[in-house]
């Protein structure tokens, strides 16, 4: 009965997810323009006049993310290393900086494609 349940849970969630992505494209269609330009429209329009941070400051906070997320990457791999070939028990830490790591990433994408891509 558990599994049913969670697999009725999953689809719905996929559903759900499914469905709620599919609004804001299809209101800037329903306008009849480029559904890319109107979505982004909104965290670029005032960005062009008064820039409050400087390009170099952006490379070079994204340097600094980039630089912690190799170090977090290495930690990540020692650990599991730890864990595969000499037995230690550090399942919980492996964890802890395998998301981390993945957060951090997810992070420097998409702070690289808001601040760099070019609209």
């Amino acid at each position: 009965m558990y599994f049913l349940s969670s697999r009725v849970s999953m689809l719905a969630l996929v559903f759900i997810i499914g469905v709620s992505s599919l609004f804001p494209i299809g209101a800037a269609l329903a306008e009849g323009g480029n559904p890319e330009s109107s979505v982004m429209s909104e965290f670029t329009s005032d960005m062009k006049d008064n820039q409050i941070v400087d390009d170099e400051v952006k490379h070079k906070i994204l340097f600094w993310m980039g630089i912690i997320l190799l170090i977090l990457i290495i930690a990540t791999a020692t650990i599991g290393i730890n864990m595969a070939f000499f037995g230690k028990e550090l399942f919980v830490a492996h964890m802890i900086t395998a998301g981390t790591t993945v957060f951090l990433s997810l992070a420097h994408a998409v702070t690289a494609v808001v601040w760099f891509f070019p609209f």
